[in-house]
Formats: C-alpha cells, structure tokens, sequence
C-alpha cells in the first residue's frame, strides 16, 4: 500500500498526516527530522511553532472567531515509535518508510512495528490544527519526543510552557474507553563484567535460536503471560547443563526495553561427540514448551545450528548470569483491589547481551503505587546484589492517579453518548502515558485520554482499525467544540 493510497482513506485529512510520519523515520532520540519537517509545517500555515529544551515541538493556534474566551485547551501526543522488526526483515528504521498494508478494515505492518503508537494521535492532532472548519478555544499542541525511550521530553518539559489547563492524550489503544489514569515506573538496569576462557578442547559450537513469539506491550499486554523468549531460553540452557557439559560463548535477546522479548539467540560449545544428543535434547524440550504456550504463543521454535565461536564466559560468569537470570521475577506481580482486572505491578526482563568479557540486561517495572515500583525494583537489585553484580535503578515516573470527579471526563461521556449513541468505559491503563509525569508539572491540569483500536503495538504486525481511526476524529471535533 503507497502512502498515497493512505492518504486516500477517510478522513483524508488525519490519514495524509499518517502517510507523512510513516515516510519519515521517528525512532526514539532520532525524531529530529520529523520534528522539523512538522515545524515547517506549522510555520507555513501561520501557526505558533517552538521547540523547547527538551526537544518537544509545541504548536499554538488561536481560537475560532467568538471562542477567545474558551478554557485552553492541550493536545498531546508523542513523536517517537517502537522500532521492532522480524528477524528476516531488512528494514533500516533509521532509513526505510514503514510500508502498511490495508487488511480488512485494518491498516498493518506486517513484519515491523506500524507507528500508529502514537503516529495515530499525532495525525489527529496535526488535523485539528489544520481544519479551520473546527469550532474550538485556544489549542496548544504538545508533541513530545523520547517516550518510548524513557519518556524524555515529558521528563524534560518545564513547568510554565503550558498555557492550557485541559488537556486531552491521544495515546490509548481502545476505542470507546476514556482513560484516567496510569502505571508509573522505572528501570533497573543490570551490568557485569568477565574474562573470557577459551572453549575447551573437543567442544564444538552451536547456536540455540528461540522465535515466533507474539511480543507486544510489556505493559498492556503483559497479563496474557504470553512468552518470554529470554526467559525460556535461559530455562532451556538450564536444562541442557544438566544434562551435558555446555559452555555459554553469548546470548541476546529482546531489543527494546518496553517489549515483550519475542526472540533470544545463544551461542553455546558442547562436547563435539554430544551435538546429536544436543539436538535431539533440544527437540524434546521445545516440544514441553509448546504445550505450556498453546494457546498463547501458537507459533513458537526452538533451533538447532552450527556456529562459530572464538571465546567462551568463565564457568563462574555462567553460572551467575544463568541463574540469576532464571530466577529474576518477569510479569504480573499484583492485580489492583482497587480497580478491579488491572494489573497493579508488574516487570519485563526486556532485554539481554551476553558476551565473554561481560553482559548486561534491562528490566521495566511499572506499578500504578509508587511504592510498589521501587519495592520489586529493590527486590531485582538484591536479586543481582547476592552475586555483587551491578545492578542500578533509573529513570523513576509517576504514575497517573485517577480523578473520578473530572469535569473533562464527564464532558467527554456526553459528548460520546449523544454522538454514538451508547456509554464509553472508564479505564486505567497498566503502562506508561505522559499525563503523569505532565500531571505532575501542572498541577490541578484536567486530562482524559483516548484513541483508536490498536492491536500489537511494540510487536511486528501492529495494526489499527482504520474506522476507529474515523470516530476519534469525530469524537476530538466534538468534544473541542464543547469545552467552555
């Protein structure tokens, strides 16, 4: 499908600003060129157009004619995307256009991520700026850069920028539902150093693949207990030590910190006369796996190859980063009492690179209690501390807390009565929007979030209901047109 061909979807006035984000790279700390592109944009249709300090681009565009005295009004969303690819894709995300797909009344990427989180929200907010058909007060459109990384340009925003004391998120992934609150967290990060050994006479190396994982949103999507491929590859090693002399030479797996690890690869050396049973090992633990993810993660494998190998972890390093991995905590750790099906605390093992002179991983943990995000952190890094491993939290956000009396939400209820003939959902969201962090600048600032329906977002073969997409336009023109 051609950007072109997008811009033909309705409305074509959200969708030719999809086409624009999707021909521009926008990978986290790289949005640069978007951001430009988009701030000449702003300048050319007379609109107020800076960058801060921190990277955010900020557009102003007066009230409609008699709507001066209108409450100011926030639009925000963020500029970056999750850069995930299959395997067997030669996408550069620092180069190529995501290329969609139109799939019954779904626009996807097959096998990279699609951008519709949050290249969605900004679409409809850069239309909003743009339709001087719309009746609304003064809009400010805040676009920021670095969420997906670490929420960077929210962390980064200052507190007297904003003008507006309402304001709307476009950064949720179910139509029909108004958000109110959200999941704060932070990361820890684990570091060690080691000396390589030579592999022992008589080994011979091979490389353990583990694939086909669904992946998706290690926040959203992290109830389904879908599989963890760092996880289960670690257990597999585990498995064959027991069963033969193995040396691990390296193993990688998951490549962003808020996905789910779809794939792990290790390069291990066994004794050259045990690679048969090896394989026939490996067949029979895959078989075990596939059974406990039916259901789940139906297209999972497991691989045997053959590899080359220059080095090998001390057995000592081994021996530390196999266990402790395979006893870190990954996934629900708590449901919420207070808001009844919504995780409260939960933590992804996202990422790992293990070489002979050293490795590190990254886990995510988010909790809608603050301190319920710093206890399971500190439990991660006593975990790590038993080996006197490094292990470092950063990056602490907070999270959004509920307002059930919000005056924004029960004008955003109405409107979606009236115009869809139906009640929406209120909801809490078990990952991390920027309305806590901006909440938490601007104190008493009224925020509600919405979107489409998105499915997959983080994962390759993300996609988003092009129809959704239709009713969020009317639904933003709507209630614009409302606030008073």
């Amino acid at each position: 499908m051609t950007h072109s061909e997008i811009s033909g979807l309705q409305p074509a006035i959200v969708w030719s600003h999809f086409a624009r984000l999707c021909a521009i790279p926008r990978a986290s700390k790289a949005e640069g060129a978007l951001r430009d592109s988009l701030q000449q944009w702003a300048v050319a249709r007379g609109l107020a157009a800076v960058v801060d300090g921190a990277g955010n681009l900020i557009l102003r565009k007066a009230a409609s004619a008699g709507c001066e005295d209108r409450p100011g009004v926030v639009l925000q969303a963020h500029l970056d995307m999750v850069c995930q690819k299959n395997d067997d894709s030669r996408h550069d995300f620092a180069r190529d256009p995501i290329v969609p797909e139109l799939r019954d009344g779904w626009l996807v990427a097959e096998k990279t991520t699609l951008g519709a989180d949050n290249g969605i929200g900004v679409a409809l907010i850069l239309a909003a700026l743009e339709d001087d058909s719309l009746v609304h007060g003064p809009l400010e459109a805040l676009l920021t850069v670095d969420e997906e990384a670490g929420m960077g340009g929210a962390r980064g925003l200052a507190p007297d920028v904003l003008q507006g004391r309402v304001m709307l998120n476009l950064d949720t992934e179910a139509w029909g539902e108004f958000y109110l609150g959200c999941a704060g967290g932070l990361d820890v990060n684990v570091e060690r150093h080691g000396s390589p050994e030579a592999i022992p006479d008589g080994f011979q190396a091979v490389q353990i693949a583990l694939r086909g994982l669904r992946g998706g949103h290690s926040g959203v999507d992290i109830h389904e207990e879908r599989g963890n491929a760092i996880k289960l590859l670690v257990r597999v090693l585990r498995e064959i030590e027991a069963a033969m002399p193995l040396r691990l030479a390296g193993l990688q797996g998951g490549s962003a910190r808020n996905a789910l690890p779809r794939e792990a690869v290790a390069t291990v050396a066994v004794p050259a006369e045990s690679v048969a049973r090896l394989s026939a090992l490996v067949a029979n633990i895959a078989g075990v796996l596939q059974a406990e993810l039916r259901g789940v993660d139906e297209g999972f494998s497991l691989s045997v190859a053959h590899a080359e190998a220059a080095a090998v972890l001390a057995a000592g390093e081994q021996a530390v980063w196999l266990a402790s991995l395979h006893a870190a905590p990954h996934g629900v750790r708590r449901m919420s009492r207070q808001v009844p099906g919504v995780v409260e605390t939960s933590n992804n093992l996202g990422m790992v690179d293990l070489h002979p002179n050293g490795g590190s991983c990254n886990f995510m943990v988010r909790s809608l209690i603050g301190s319920g995000a710093l206890a399971l952190a500190d439990e991660i890094v006593s975990l790590w501390g038993l080996s006197g491993t490094t292990a470092e939290k950063s990056g602490f956000y907070p999270g959004w807390a509920p307002n059930p009396d919000s005056d924004l939400l029960k004008l955003c209820q109405a409107v979606y009565r009236r115009d869809f003939g139906a009640d929406s959902k209120v909801q809490v969201i078990h990952a991390g929007l920027e309305c806590g962090l901006i909440g938490d600048k601007y104190p008493g600032m009224d925020i509600v979030s919405f979107g489409p329906t998105i499915h997959g977002a983080h994962a390759p073969g993300e996609r988003v209901e092009v129809a959704s997409v239709e009713r969020c336009w009317r639904l933003l023109r709507a209630i614009l047109s409302e606030i008073r």
